[in-house]
């Protein structure tokens, strides 16, 4: 009875560890989103900024509550779009005590025609004037500037000139934890958040149908694991199980020979694997085995779907990529990624690019809208996931079907790299297909990247 129990305990344990493991994962790829990453960022940075002001302020009866609401104002405006217009450490500062020193001297020179009135008008005119006229002078334009211009002057429990050292200090400190926080994390962000940036170096390569197919599929395979120092490539042939000696043999030479011709071109450690089995089981435990985080197949279709094979392989915990082939390539230094949405599938297909390419290629990023409305968020979007990766990338919106917009640039470029949707429904995929399920004549070669389910 006890060790039953115990039994059950274990085994809850166990389930417990596992949800904690998906939960993990399924977080971890919701923060891989840029925007879900800023926002969070927000929740977690004002209130803590706001917070260590206050805590400092309280031990300084001179200096007035009035200093916060630019504050929250301006650490906001930094952290929600730390790429945008106003996210400069300099201009936060300077256009904050700017806006100080207008208020300031607002007061000084309305005196004569203050009323009697708790803010005079013509100080609150003047100190906006003025705000307006200095920020765009110096190129400071900051709109928490405008917020301290009129505070200074209704700050009753401090001198203006208190407010104004007291906007310098602590504008400066915000500004100080922002440029830290974005130059060591945000700017960063691919080496820590993003999954391919730091695995998907240990690629497994299931040798199937044509040869020279295969091959080449091994080549990229390599060309992928080559971008990371720890990089190595294995190839595995899958035989039936009544397969005899000497058929295994020949499958070892001929792998062998492929796996000798990958490193010489590729550079990368090669192994060669031949195990006996149903093919798509004995393909995941090989990878286990081998210790492979990323499995790049042969694009396998069946009356014009994809095979089950591939279905099965993508329906693992590993990253993987269908590879077709179709211009008999072997370098792939022009490379067109396109994304529906953004998201840890779209991080994923623009590392491998960008891996692909290295320093001397050319990497291009596109989505397609429907309506003119649409650009500037598309826009955003992808400029967020060009700023990822360490190379240079082209953005291109396109107003048009992804299927024509492909149809009429992919000669330009060596590969196309696609999601497989594997984050959509069932029933939504069944209403509207794959893209790469609507590619059938491309001038360049496909690979269809699909990421491990968590």
């Amino acid at each position: 009875m006890f060790e039953g129990v115990l039994a059950r305990l274990v085994a809850g344990a166990r389930r417990v560890r596992r949800f904690e493991r998906r939960e993990l994962a399924a977080f971890s790829r919701w923060l891989q989103h840029t925007g879900n990453l800023l926002h969070l960022t927000v929740l977690v940075a004002v209130p803590l900024l706001i917070g260590l002001v206050t805590l400092i302020s309280n031990a300084f009866a001179e200096l007035s509550f009035l200093l916060f609401p630019p504050l929250a104002s301006g650490v906001y405006t930094l952290f929600s779009d730390p790429e945008g217009r106003y996210a400069s450490p300099r201009k936060f500062v300077v256009g904050l005590v700017v806006g100080a020193c207008c208020g300031w001297a607002a007061i000084r020179f309305s005196a004569p025609f203050a009323a009697n009135a708790a803010v005079s008008p013509a100080s609150a005119a003047l100190s906006i004037f003025l705000t307006g006229a200095a920020t765009w002078l110096l190129d400071v334009e900051e709109p928490a500037a405008f917020s301290t211009a009129l505070l200074v002057l209704v700050t009753d429990d401090a001198s203006p000139e208190a407010y104004v050292a007291s906007v310098a200090v602590f504008g400066g400190l915000v500004a100080l934890v922002f440029a830290v926080w974005r130059n060591r994390f945000y700017e960063r962000r691919a080496q820590y958040l993003y999954d391919t940036a730091r695995s998907d170096d240990h690629v497994l390569v299931p040798m199937r149908g044509d040869h020279d197919r295969a091959e080449t599929t091994a080549l990229f395979g390599a060309t992928l694991a080559a971008a990371h120092d720890a990089g190595k490539v294995v190839l595995l042939a899958v035989l039936d199980p009544e397969a005899d000696d000497d058929e295994a043999t020949a499958t070892v030479d001929r792998l062998e020979s492929t796996a000798e011709r990958v490193r010489t071109r590729a550079g990368v450690p090669c192994d060669v694997v031949v195990a006996r089995g149903a093919p798509v089981p004995t393909t995941l435990e090989t990878a286990a085995n081998a210790n492979c985080d990323l499995v790049v197949t042969p694009y396998e279709e069946e009356t014009g779907l994809l095979s089950p094979y591939v279905r099965g392989v993508f329906d693992s915990r590993y990253d993987t990529i269908a590879f077709r082939p179709t211009t008999g390539t072997r370098r792939w230094r022009r490379v067109l990624v396109a994304v529906a949405r953004p998201g840890d599938t779209a991080h994923a297909m623009l590392d491998f690019g960008a891996r692909l390419v290295g320093r001397g290629g050319s990497l291009s990023v596109c989505t397609c809208i429907d309506a003119e409305v649409e650009r500037r968020n598309a826009e955003k979007r992808l400029a967020d996931l060009a700023e990822t990766v360490p190379v240079d990338v082209e953005t291109r919106v396109a107003r048009s079907r992804i299927t024509d917009f492909i149809g009429a640039n992919a000669g330009a470029y060596d590969l196309l790299v696609v999601g497989s949707s594997g984050d959509r429904s069932r029933a939504s995929r069944f209403v509207s297909p794959p893209t790469f399920e609507r590619l059938r004549d491309v001038d360049c070669d496909v690979a269809v990247v699909d990421r491990g389910q968590p």
